[in-house]
């Protein structure tokens, strides 16, 4: 307890140190997401994907979900995020060069502390994505690519729903097995030894 004490006391501290710095950082921030939300809402209204946003939800299809991420990325990184990245990274690098020895000398305490902490991130670890790829596959392939830019509602829902179950049952497959075989050799050429 004493010791978030601390921690809070110090960021008080440095908070009220540079203000100023702290103040233009929360503008930037704010300035930076309702940028990134006004290209959503500029990118939804003026792209023929998803017919300027008066398509229906099943008038969509995987090669659209695939081309509006992918669009939709480009755009926020090329007018949200190398913008703010650039601010960022500049007036960081400018305001650390202006820190007195000793703050800086603290700070890099204090991190050096903070990294023998666990920390837990919390995201899925690119296991979405990868299960998002491995089905846009599964469908292009199971349907020779015609169910890949067909509407949803062209198909019952249930078609993709098992296409779900399909595509784990391949990662499984593809997968599981030689994960299995390489495990079943390692316990036979290393553990086992190990153990023994």
């Amino acid at each position: 307890m004493s010791e978030e004490l601390s921690d809070e006391l110090y960021w008080k501290k440095t908070i009220k140190n540079h203000l100023t710095a702290f103040i233009v950082v929360i503008i930037a921030g704010a300035i930076a997401f309702i940028g990134a939300l006004l290209v959503v809402i500029w990118f939804i209204e003026t792209s023929p994907i998803g017919a300027q946003g008066t398509a229906l939800i099943g008038d969509w299809s995987l090669d659209w979900i695939v081309g509006f991420y992918i669009l939709i990325i480009l755009f926020e990184l090329l007018f949200v995020g190398i913008p703010a990245g650039l601010f960022f990274g500049v007036g960081g690098y400018i305001w650390w060069s202006r820190l007195p020895d000793e703050e800086k000398a603290e700070f890099k305490a204090r991190e050096k502390k903070n990294k023998h902490r666990k920390r837990n991130a919390g995201g899925s670890g690119g296991g979405g994505l990868f299960m998002f790829i491995a089905y846009c596959i599964y469908i292009s392939l199971s349907s020779n690519g015609i169910n890949y830019y067909a509407p949803f509602s062209s198909q019952p829902y249930s078609y993709w729903v098992y296409g779900m179950f399909y595509t784990l049952m391949w990662i499984f497959i593809i997968i599981g097995i030689p994960a299995c075989i390489i495990l079943l050799i390692v316990y036979l050429t290393v553990w086992r030894k190990k153990s023994e």
